[in-house]
């Protein structure tokens, strides 16, 4: 028996690959870091308008600003747990602030605080 043949006058096309411009592979999207970097800009030119930050300098303020958050989310959410509630309300952030910051810090920051919730509200 003869083997079977391919139909009559089509020949077998192989699908080429349509590049992409300039050589460019698609690969994986570069995921977006979160900073405060924008926020810690705009501080920085309320209080000194002709200074600069290094983008070294801006990272370790970056890190300052991500520990104190965690640290005050952290003790907030405990505060909130000791108190049977599953809600961290605007009382276990304050709470949590004068027991992270010294003194004179804590003071200034609660005030900051409250007058940032009241022009909210």
């Amino acid at each position: 028996m003869a083997p079977p043949t391919a139909s009559k006058g089509k020949k077998a096309v192989k699908s080429q690959k349509v590049g992409r411009p300039g050589g460019e592979k698609k690969g994986r999207r570069k995921s977006r870091k979160e900073t405060y970097s924008v926020y810690i800009y705009r501080v920085l030119k309320q209080v000194h308008p002709d200074t600069g930050v290094s983008s070294k300098a801006m990272s370790i303020m970056n890190s300052f600003v991500n520990d104190v958050f965690e640290r005050i989310a952290g003790e907030a959410s405990k505060l909130a747990t000791y108190n049977k509630k599953s809600t961290i309300s605007s009382r276990e952030i304050q709470t949590a602030v004068r027991l992270i910051l010294p003194g004179e810090l804590a003071k200034h920051a609660v005030s900051e605080g409250t007058k940032g919730s009241d022009q909210i509200h």
